[in-house]
C-alpha cells in the first residue's frame, strides 16, 4: 500500500522537548486533570505496548499535547511516513535496546572506573545501533524522513575492542590484555599446585579425615578434618561444621602455597584494575557518539511503535489548522473502544467554520460521553504526535487548552454537591477558556430545577458561542434543543437510537437533536400505562411537539435509509446483470472471432494442399511427356500418352471442382477424411487413383488409369473427393448418424432416456468435431437430472472436450450445458 497522505510541510524532524518528551510543551497547555478525565494515560499505555524496549515506552508515556503547530506537523509527517512503510509490507525490524545511562553517567566523570557490566551495556549499546542504522539506511530513498533519524555511530573499532573485552556475562575476557591473561594463568597455576597438595594430604589422613572435599574458608583453601583424630595436622583451623565435630584446617605446610595463591589473585585484580582503567580511558572521548546512538535507538523503537499503531488502528494522518477552525473528524473511533469485544462503530462529526457550539441529544447509553471524551482525546493524541484513529480527510484545530466537564465531581470532605461542583468548572471555563480552547461539558444544566439548568446552560453556551469557543455539550434537557434556533453558529447533534427496539445504534447525525425515550423505555419495562398517559399528559406543549416533531423526523429517516437500502441492492443487482451480459458478450465475440480464425486457417490449409496436389499432377504430365518424346515401340508411346491424358485429366478435374486458377488453386485434400469406395485418393508413392473396392482385411483396391493395385489404409495419404464413377450427388459423410454437413450446433435432448441421451450427444460430439465446430449446445433440461448427469459424464470423459459448463440465465442456466471443443 503507498504511504497515505499527510498535510504538507518542510521536510524535517522534530526535536526534543523539555521532561525528555518528543514535542515541545508550553507553560499554559492541557492540564492533568484533563488529561486524567479523557483518559489519556490509558491511551498512551495502547501505543507503548507496540515499543520494543523499556527506554522507547519511557518516551511514550511522557508525551504531551504540544501547541507547536509545525512541531506537530513534523511529528506526525515523520510517523506517517513510517506507517507508510508498515502498510507497504517493509516496516523498520527494531531491536530492543539497554539502558546504559548510568555506565555514560560514569564515563562523563573524569577518573572514574567502569565496571565489566557497565561494558557490556556499552557493546550492546553499539550492536543495537549498529542495525538500527543499517534499517535507517535501508529505507532512505522511501523515507527520507524517517532515514533523518540516522545519527552518528562509536568507531567500528570499539565495537570490536569490547567484543573482545567482555563476555555476555558481563566478565572480562582473558584476551583483553595480554597481562591480564598472564595474571590469570598464574593465578590457575597456583591454585592447582595448592588444591592438588592438600588432595594429597587428606588422602594420607584415611579415616582420620571428615567427609567431603577441598574446600575454600575465609578466602584460604582448606581439608576438613575430624576434631578427635590423633594425627591431625597442625595449621590454622579457620572454621567448624555445624555439629562442630569437623575443623576446616589450612595446614602450616600449606600456607606458603596459600599465600603464593593469595598474591597471584592480588596481582590479578590489579590487571583486571588497570585493563577497566584502560578500556574507560579509550571509551571516553567518544561518550557523544554513545549518547547520539542511544538516542537515535529510542526513537527508531519510538517511531516505529508509532507507525505500527497507526497501522493497527487503521489511522490516517490528519490535518491541523489554527483554532478557531474546522473541527472534521471522519470515521473517528475511541481509541480505548478498539481493543474491545465488541464492533466500534465510528463517526463523523464535523463542525464547520462558521460553526461554534454542537449540542448533543438524546437517551441514557447512547454513546454522548463516549462521543464527547472521544473527540477530546483524538485531539490530545494528534498534538501529542500521535496518529489518532480517524479516517482520512479528517482536520484538527490545534487547542491550546482543553476543559473538560465529565463525571460527577462531588465533594463530601469540601461540601460540594454536584450542581456546585459544575457550576465551578463552568465559572473557569468562562473565565480561562478563549478562541483556542476546546470546551467538553457532559449533561450541561443537570443536577438543578429543569428550566433554571436550560436558562443557565443556555446562557453559558452563548456567552462561548460568542467569544468563538469550540464547544461541545451534551443534554437530556430540550429547552437547549432550541437553542440553535435563536443563536447563531449553534447546531444540533443527535445519537441514533432503535424506536423499535428501544436500543442505540450509536451513530452520530448532525443537524437533528435526539429524543429522551423516557416514557417510550417506560413503557418497554411495563410501566402503568395510566401513570405513563398521566406524565405525558403533564407534558409541556412545547415538549409533546417537539417528541412528535422528532419522531416524525426519525420515522421518515428509516424510510429513507429503507429506500437508499432498496435502491443499492437493485443497483448491486443490476450491476451484476451488466457485468454477466458483458461477460457473455466478450465470450460470444471471443467465439466469433476463434471460428473466423479458425476457417480463415482452413482456407489457407487447403489452399496449400490443393497447390501441392496441383504441381503433383503437372509433374506427373511433365513426366509423361518425358516418356512420350523417348519412346522406342508403340507399346510403350501407347502407354505414356494414356499417362499423359490421365495427368491432364486429373489437373483439369481438380482445377474445375475446385472452382481454383491455375496459380492459386487447390485441390481439397483431407488426410482424416473417412475413406469410401468411390473416392479418388493419393498414394503414398504419389500416384492417384479412385477406390474400387474396400476389402474385410482393411486393405483397399485402388484403380490407377487402367491398373488395379491393392494398398494398406497406412498408403493412402489423402482423400481428394468422390470419383467420377459416381453420377448422383455426393452424400455427406456420416459419423455416429450425424451428417457432417449439417451437424447442428446445438441438440435438444429433453424426453430422451438416460441412454438414449448419452448416445446421441456422443453422435453431435462426433458430427460437430468432423464439422469443425468451436462448440455444442446440449438442451437437457432440469428435471430430475439424470440426463444431465449424463451429459457431463461423458463430456468428462471425451478428450475431444476442452472445457463445459452451464450456460448463462438468460440463455438457459443449468438446463443447457456449452461444450468447447479443443482446437
Amino acid at each position: 500500500m503507498m504511504n497515505r497522505p499527510c498535510l504538507s510541510a518542510d521536510n524535517g524532524v522534530s526535536a526534543v522537548g523539555t521532561d525528555n518528551t518528543p514535542l515541545p510543551l508550553a507553560d499554559r497547555g492541557w492540564d492533568q486533570a484533563t488529561l486524567e478525565t479523557l483518559e489519556f494515560h490509558a491511551a498512551l499505555e495502547l501505543v507503548a505496548a507496540f515499543a520494543a524496549g523499556p527506554l522507547a515506552v519511557q518516551r511514550l508515556m511522557a508525551r504531551r499535547p504540544s501547541v507547536d503547530l509545525t512541531a506537530i506537523r513534523e511529528a506526525l509527517l515523520l510517523v506517517d511516513e513510517a506507517a507508510g512503510l508498515v502498510r507497504g509490507g517493509e516496516p523498520l525490524t527494531i531491536d530492543a535496546v539497554p539502558d546504559p545511562r548510568s555506565a555514560l553517567a560514569r564515563l562523563s566523570l573524569d577518573g572514574s572506573v567502569l565496571e565489566p557490566q557497565d561494558l557490556l551495556q556499552l557493546r550492546r549499546l553499539i550492536a543495537v545501533a549498529r542495525r538500527t542504522a543499517g534499517e535507517l539506511r535501508r529505507v532512505q530513498e522511501s523515507a527520507p524522513r524517517v532515514a533523518a533519524l540516522l545519527g552518528p555511530l562509536p568507531a567500528a573499532g570499539l565495537g570490536r575492542r569490547l567484543e573482545t573485552s567482555v563476555d555476555d556475562d558481563g566478565r572480562l575476557l582473558d584476551s583483553a590484555d595480554p597481562g591480564l591473561a598472564s595474571a590469570r594463568k598464574a593465578v590457575h597455576a597456583s591454585r592447582s599446585r595448592l588444591i592438588k597438595k592438600l588432595e594429597s594430604l587428606l588422602q594420607t589422613l584415611g579415616g582420620g579425615s571428615a567427609a567431603g572435599a577441598v574446600t575454600v574458608r575465609s578466602g584460604r583453601y582448606v581439608i576438613p578434618v575430624r576434631r578427635d583424630h590423633r594425627d591431625r595436622p597442625a595449621g590454622i583451623i579457620h572454621d567448624e561444621s555445624a555439629s562442630r565435630e569437623t575443623l576446616f584446617v589450612e595446614p602450616t605446610a600449606m600456607v606458603e602455597l596459600g599465600n603464593a595463591l593469595r598474591e597471584a589473585e592480588v596481582a590479578e585484580e590489579r590487571e583486571v584494575l588497570r585493563v577497566l582503567r584502560e578500556l574507560t580511558a579509550e571509551l571516553r572521548p567518544h561518550q557523544g557518539e554513545f549518547e547520539s546512538a542511544l538516542e537515535m535507538c529510542i526513537a527508531a523503537d519510538e517511531l516505529q511503535a508509532l507507525a505500527n499503531y497507526a497501522d493497527a488502528v487503521d489511522g490516517y494522518c490528519p490535518s491541523l489548522v489554527s483554532a478557531p477552525g474546522l473541527l472534521a473528524i471522519r470515521d473517528g473511533r475511541h481509541p480505548l473502544l478498539i481493543d474491545g469485544d465488541a464492533p466500534v462503530v465510528p463517526f463523523t462529526l464535523v463542525l464547520d467554520e462558521n460553526e461554534r457550539t454542537l449540542i448533543v441529544s438524546g437517551p441514557n447509553t447512547g454513546g454522548k460521553t463516549v462521543l464527547l471524551k472521544a473527540v477530546g482525546l483524538l485531539g490530545a493524541l494528534a498534538q501529542s504526535g500521535i496518529i489518532p484513529p480517524i479516517g482520512p480527510e479528517s482536520t484538527l484545530p490545534l487547542f491550546s487548552q482543553c476543559f473538560a466537564d465529565i463525571g460527577d465531581h462531588q465533594s463530601i470532605a469540601a461540601s460540594l454537591s454536584t450542581f456546585s461542583a459544575h457550576l465551578g468548572v463552568l465559572r473557569r471555563i468562562l473565565d480561562e477558556a478563549g478562541p483556542d480552547s476546546l470546551v467538553l461539558i457532559d449533561e450541561m444544566g443537570s443536577g438543578t430545577d429543569p428550566a433554571e439548568g436550560a436558562a443557565l446552560a443556555g446562557a453559558a453556551l452563548s456567552a462561548l458561542t460568542r467569544r468563538d469557543i469550540t464547544t461541545i455539550a451534551t443534554t437530556h434537557l430540550g429547552a437547549l434543543k432550541q437553542l440553535s434556533e435563536r443563536v447563531p453558529r449553534v447546531v444540533n447533534g443527535s445519537l441514533q437510537f432503535d424506536s423499535e427496539s428501544l436500543r442505540p445504534t450509536y451513530r452520530f447525525q448532525k443537524g437533528i437533536p435526539g429524543r429522551s425515550y423516557g416514557l417510550a423505555i417506560g413503557r418497554r419495562l411495563g410501566l402503568d400505562p395510566a401513570v405513563l398517559a398521566e406524565a405525558e399528559a403533564e407534558l409541556p406543549e412545547v415538549e409533546r411537539h417537539l417528541e412528535s416533531l422528532l419522531a416524525a423526523v426519525e420515522g421518515r429517516e428509516r424510510d429513507v435509509e429503507r429506500r437508499e437500502s432498496e435502491l443499492g441492492e437493485r443497483e448491486e443487482v443490476s450491476h451484476d446483470r451488466a457485468n454477466r451480459l458483458m461477460t457473455q458478450a466478450a465470450s460470444l465475440e471471443a467465439r466469433i472471432a476463434a471460428q473466423d480464425e479458425r476457417e480463415r486457417t482452413a482456407e489457407r490449409s487447403a489452399r496449400e494442399r490443393a497447390k501441392v496436389y496441383l504441381l503433383e499432377a503437372r509433374r506427373r504430365v511433365e513426366h509423361a511427356l518425358g516418356l512420350a518424346r523417348a519412346a522406342v515401340d508403340e507399346a510403350t508411346a501407347k502407354e505414356a500418352r494414356r499417362l499423359v491424358e490421365e495427368g491432364v485429366q486429373a489437373e483439369a478435374g481438380a482445377l474445375q471442382r475446385m472452382g481454383v486458377e491455375d496459380t492459386g488453386g487447390e485441390p481439397d485434400v483431407t488426410s482424416d477424411r473417412p475413406i469410401s469406395v468411390g473416392h479418388r485418393v493419393r498414394l503414398a508413392s504419389g500416384m492417384t487413383g479412385e477406390v474400387v473396392e474396400r476389402r474385410g482385411d482393411g486393405r483397399f483396391v485402388v484403380l490407377v488409369g487402367s491398373l488395379r493395385t491393392v494398398v494398406k489404409a497406412n498408403e493412402i495419404v489423402g482423400v481428394l473427393e468422390e470419383g467420377p464413377s459416381h453420377d448422383s450427388p455426393r452424400a455427406p459423410a456420416r459419423t455416429g448418424g450425424v451428417a457432417v454437413s449439417a451437424a447442428p450446433l446445438e441438440i435438444d435432448l429433453r424426453g430422451l432416456t438416460g441412454d438414449d441421451a448419452e448416445a446421441a450427444t456422443v453422435a453431435a460430439i462426433d458430427g460437430a468435431v468432423l464439422a469443425e465446430h468451436p462448440y455444442l449446445m446440449i438442451i437437457h433440461g432440469m428435471g430430475t437430472g439424470v440426463v444431465r448427469q449424463r451429459v457431463r459424464r461423458v463430456l468428462e470423459h471425451d478428450g475431444r472436450i476442452r472445457s463445459f459448463e452451464y450456460a448463462p440465465r438468460n440463455q438457459g442456466g443449468t438446463g443447457v450445458t456449452i461444450a468447447e471443443f479443443a482446437p
